[in-house]
């Protein structure tokens, strides 16, 4: 393993160029006289509102900006580059915290909550809250790039970012995320057993129901929960799983090759998971999700990035039964998630010492609901705190 080297987003201006030209010669799929919804999939108006902001008026160098404001560095473990933001806090007895975003996301989810989680102060809050951040982007994901072998999936990542915290001389720590973020950190847990992960927080805990037994007693936010999962089921929203379980590179060569194409695929889950009630500017401006969606088409990972999805299928990380997972964990369930387990499924899991119904949020909560999510790390990691 190498030693860290600093680093810093710089997409060439060819590539700009390129995606802008792209841009300009889309051939959009035709539509129905007056039926421009959202019905058959993502409405044609906003794609083509969305894409032609991307081309004439969205500012990649100022969303540069934001990530190189940030302190960042590349990590090689296995020959596999990866980048991540390490924002220390000014407070020497700052907690460090690695956070791991999910799908389809990048380390864009957390730019809101990097500063009042490593500098409370400088936002009017307690200074003894204050974290180390340590905000990776998963390989296959974003600057680290795409895989370079097989075997990337979610265990042997878990362990890429043991070597990254201990290479930062990180003894004790604790981690957080959601999706990814989730099964990635459970994995660090179970394989680390408390040695120096001194919590864990999840807003997409896993949980499965009893296999024999009693019917456990539902209450009705749990029953909603499991409603809406299966209604995501039935409407096709999360269709992703299985393509990118089984074939991911047969649509990947589309959306690789196609940035309105790309729009579209990511678009489709920014609105669904989401707490936009339907207008998805209503949880995310046109720059926040282009942030992320250019993040993509620059670094030319989404089909690494779908390779997740076959690596975990081919590691067994969800293959019953899985180790209990005894570090102290705390779970913040955004109501408009994509999937949330009921807290007696999860408990099944996990040990779980603190668990909180969100009053408002969907799956992207570091986006949409910034303050929420930095209130309830702060709160829980509080009880952890040496």
């Amino acid at each position: 393993m190498e030693p860290c080297s600093p680093s810093r987003v710089a997409v060439t201006d060819e590539t700009l160029v390129d995606l802008r030209d792209r841009l300009a010669r889309t051939r959009f799929i035709d539509d129905f006289p007056g039926g421009d919804g959202w019905d058959y999939g993502v409405s044609r108006s906003y794609l083509q509102e969305l894409c032609d902001y991307w081309r004439t008026t969205f500012d990649w160098r100022a969303q540069e900006a934001v990530l190189n404001s940030f302190d960042q560095f590349e990590l090689r473990v296995d020959g596999q580059p990866i980048h991540f933001i390490h924002q220390r806090s000014s407070n020497p007895d700052a907690l460090p915290l690695l956070l791991v975003h999910g799908w389809p996301g990048s380390i864009f989810e957390f730019v809101k909550v990097i500063g009042p989680l490593s500098a409370p102060a400088a936002f009017g809050d307690d200074e003894g809250d204050a974290f180390h951040v340590v905000a990776p982007s998963i390989p296959g994901y974003g600057f680290s790039g795409p895989t370079v072998e097989p075997g990337w999936g979610p265990k042997r990542i878990a362990a890429a970012f043991a070597d990254v915290m201990n290479t930062l001389g990180y003894e004790r720590y604790g981690a957080a995320g959601g999706d990814w973020g989730a099964v990635i950190t459970t994995q660090l847990a179970r394989a680390d057993r408390g040695r120096h992960l001194c919590g864990l927080h999840l807003t997409s805990p896993h949980g499965e129901p009893p296999d024999d037994g009693p019917e456990e007693v539902l209450s009705e936010t749990d029953r909603r929960g499991l409603e809406d999962w299966a209604a995501h089921q039935a409407g096709g929203t999360v269709v992703h799983v299985q393509i990118n379980s089984t074939r991911p590179h047969t649509l990947a060569y589309g959306l690789n090759d196609s940035p309105a194409g790309l729009a579209a695929w990511l678009l489709d889950k920014y609105r669904s998971y989401s707490d936009c009630g339907g207008d998805v500017e209503r949880s995310f401006t046109k720059d926040e999700l282009l942030a992320q969606i250019t993040t993509y088409w620059v670094t030319g990972t989404i089909a690494s990035a779908s390779r997740l999805y076959y690596e975990r299928a081919q590691d067994g990380t969800n293959v019953p039964p899985r180790p209990r997972v005894e570090v102290p964990t705390g779970c913040a369930i955004f109501p408009r998630d994509v999937k949330r387990a009921p807290r007696a499924w999860a408990e099944r899991e996990y040990n779980i010492q603190r668990w909180v119904e969100m009053p408002r949020g969907g799956h992207f909560p570091g986006v949409e609901a910034p303050e929420l999510l930095v209130a309830e790390l702060r709160e829980f990691f509080r009880l952890l705190r040496a």
